[in-house]
């Protein structure tokens, strides 16, 4: 942890020259939108019988304002679903 000093929120951040936040950029909206998503794909897998705290959906915003959503989880549960997503694809590795 760091003092109260002037730059405590960036000591030991290496940002490459790019702030955190770039102003007029609207990280917000792109939030919302990848929230929405995230929120569908957490049903999916919470109908598909997994544990939110073994894998789940994150949203999240890239450095542009669009809204990312990351997969995190357990390489055990990952794996559990890439096996799943296999077997529901078709002979040609593309989704049915």
């Amino acid at each position: 942890m760091t003092g109260a000093g002037e730059d405590w929120l960036g000591d030991g951040i290496e940002d490459g020259g790019f702030g955190l936040w770039v102003s007029g950029v609207d990280y917000l909206a792109g939030w919302r939108d990848a929230r929405d998503t995230a929120d569908r794909l957490n049903r999916a897998l919470l109908s598909s019988g997994f544990e939110l705290s073994a894998v789940r959906a994150v949203a999240s915003t890239n450095e542009d304002g669009c809204g990312v959503v990351r997969l995190v989880g357990w390489p055990g549960a990952l794996e559990r679903l890439a096996v799943l997503l296999d077997a529901h694809a078709d002979g040609d590795g593309g989704a049915s």
